[in-house]
């Protein structure tokens, strides 16, 4: 059994822009399928419009609001928001106040998976 306490991990800043703890992911466990993480953005900012080649992702929104951009979809977000981004679709998303959210990859995040550009 493998139990990580999200107070034990050091925070960093993926290549989007955004700041993550990571809480059960290949850097800190076996993992093989999937990742799990917590993202803060303060208000006013955003994350750098991209996209994962391999990568599904969900974001659960826990604290705050915003606007999540998926493709060519922009749609407000709060509290208790699930929100399905499929592998290869540009998103961003905006806080229009300081927002806590966690986000589930599979496969796992990696920096090598994340595009500005097309490819």
């Amino acid at each position: 059994m493998i139990i990580q306490n999200i107070e034990a991990q050091a925070p960093f800043t993926t290549k989007d822009s955004s700041t993550i703890r990571s809480i059960l992911d290949r850097s800190n466990a076996p993992v093989q399928n999937q990742s799990l993480a917590e993202a803060r953005l303060p208000q006013g900012a955003a994350t750098q419009r991209h996209f994962h080649k391999l990568s599904e992702e969900f974001y659960f929104i826990q604290e705050g609001a915003g606007e999540m951009t998926v493709g060519e979809e922009t749609r407000t977000i709060g509290p208790g928001d699930a929100i399905l981004i499929p592998a290869g679709a540009w998103h961003t998303i905006h806080a229009t106040e300081s927002l806590r959210f966690l986000c589930c990859c599979a496969p796992p995040y990696a920096h090598e998976d994340t595009f500005f550009n097309h490819i």
